[in-house]
């Protein structure tokens, strides 16, 4: 698809009659509130269906039994996409010489959906080294398909301050193989609560990350538009172990102080890059997350700092170390919503035995890289029971990056996108992505219409 072809799209979608999610944040509210299932695992604790309370946006936790009760809860959502990529569906470029091929661009930039796949992946039979996402293996045809069908079950009894949650989603894709759909453990964990007077929560298994504000958005009903950010790979994927999380409220200032802490198998990286569901290195990795909020009657202003330290988990060496640090803001006054993130990752050389869910690699080569993004959102409620609401953004993302002995690149992305929420279970979302390649990577034809159907229940 060529930057006209791009223009014509974002045209028509801007066209759209549009309508936003239930909420205009993830963590405003309820997930009966929002339309969406359950909270994958917000920032702060929270507890299923009625009862549960996005940490960040809840006064404190007081188990509420009414509220509670059932104690079983099943819920889902089902995500259907339409999209087109420009060129072949990559950002591979008949000019690119480098070998491995993911090594010289980015191959991440091409997404159709809220997992971050792409339209493709196909190197035509060149050399790559594993540094690519999952692919929908749509190409560069305009197409229709499945992102996502979620089930999920929680079990909070009554009589104790518990909650159980298992997240799994089938996911129909097609490879150059063959049908390649899965069945896929998304979440599942166990999460105490144990003081009543105190917001503290531990939780034990396969869990959202700790790191920055972007996985509070990882499930296509909270996520306001359709397509993760470039940065989204290395602070969105899934965590197993432990994380602890607290929230002091100051109520003379108005504002409160949390803490969200893991220790974990794996990075924060997403799976593609690095394995989620072991420890590749037999030693624990550390991140956490120091927040800030200040809560006004017209206004709220969110503030938080990431670290994250220990060994890569694509690799069995537990010496070979790797370190992120992150900074995260958002300010909403009325119906504008206004957030950023930054992150710089750097990963020690590792051996000859590079392993993610693509397989084994040849390398775990020496990285860097520095990204971040900026995303503007104005919600607008409207007086009907179908269309309730409308909401527009655009986010601007930049990304540099570098591996150990070849060219660094840059890239940036443009994002402009609607939304329009039906009910409450229904959001309907059109995107366009103007992905440019800045230095070091040659110019591709890399952009993306895509469009998306959420159904949630």
């Amino acid at each position: 698809m060529s930057r006209s072809v791009f223009a014509i799209g974002l045209a028509a979608l801007l066209s759209l009659p549009a309508a936003v999610r239930a909420d205009e944040t993830p963590d405003a509210g309820a997930p009966e509130a929002r339309g969406a299932a359950p909270a994958a695992e917000p920032e702060t604790p929270s507890v299923p269906a009625e009862a549960a309370q996005n940490a960040e946006q809840s006064t404190g936790y007081t188990p509420d039994p009414a509220a509670a009760n059932p104690a079983l809860k099943i819920r889902g959502y089902f995500d259907i996409g339409f999209a087109r990529a420009g060129g072949n569906g990559t950002s591979y470029s008949p000019n690119e010489t480098t070998l491995p091929l993911d090594y010289g661009v980015d191959t991440f930039a091409p997404a159709v959906n809220s997992r971050g796949d792409v339209a493709s992946t196909n190197s035509g039979g060149q050399f790559t080294n594993g540094f690519l996402p999952h692919s929908m293996g749509i190409g560069g045809h305009a197409s229709a398909f499945i992102n996502t069908v979620d089930l999920d079950v929680a079990y909070a009894p009554t009589s104790a301050p518990i909650l159980g949650f298992v997240r799994v989603q089938a996911l129909p894709r097609l490879a150059s193989s063959g049908d390649s759909s899965s069945l896929y453990v998304e979440q599942a964990f166990a999460r105490f609560m144990p003081f009543a007077s105190a917001e503290f929560a531990l939780t034990i298994g396969k869990s959202d990350s700790v790191f920055g504000i972007e996985y509070l958005e990882n499930e296509a009903p909270l996520r306001v538009g359709i397509t993760p950010s470039l940065i989204a790979r290395y602070t969105t994927g899934q965590i197993l172990g432990a994380k602890a999380f607290y929230r002091i409220q100051l109520p003379s200032i108005e504002s409160a102080i949390s803490l969200n802490v893991a220790a974990t198998a794996n990075g924060t990286l997403v799976d593609t890059l690095s394995p989620a569901d072991s420890s590749q290195t037999g030693r624990p990795i550390f991140a956490g997350r120091l927040g800030y909020e200040l809560n006004l009657p017209s206004l709220e202003l969110k503030l938080g700092g990431s670290g994250q330290r220990g060994p890569r988990n694509d690799q069995p060496d537990p010496t070979v170390y790797q370190w992120l640090l992150g900074a995260d803001a958002r300010l909403l006054v009325g119906p504008v919503e206004l957030r950023g993130e930054l992150v710089h990752v750097q990963q020690d050389e590792g051996g000859y035995d590079k392993l993610n869910s693509l397989g084994t690699q040849t390398v775990a080569s020496g990285f860097s890289a520095t990204g971040g993004y900026g995303q503007l959102g104005v919600h607008f409620d409207l007086p009907w029971s179908g269309l309730r609401k409308i909401t527009i953004y655009g986010r601007y993302e930049r990304r540099h990056a570098q591996f150990e002995g070849y060219r660094a690149i840059t890239v940036d992305r443009i994002t402009a996108g609607v939304r329009a929420d039906l009910w409450q279970q229904v959001a309907v979302k059109s995107e366009g992505l103007l992905n440019r390649e800045l230095v070091g990577a040659p110019d591709s034809e890399n952009n993306v219409w895509t469009n998306s159907l959420v159904f949630n229940w």
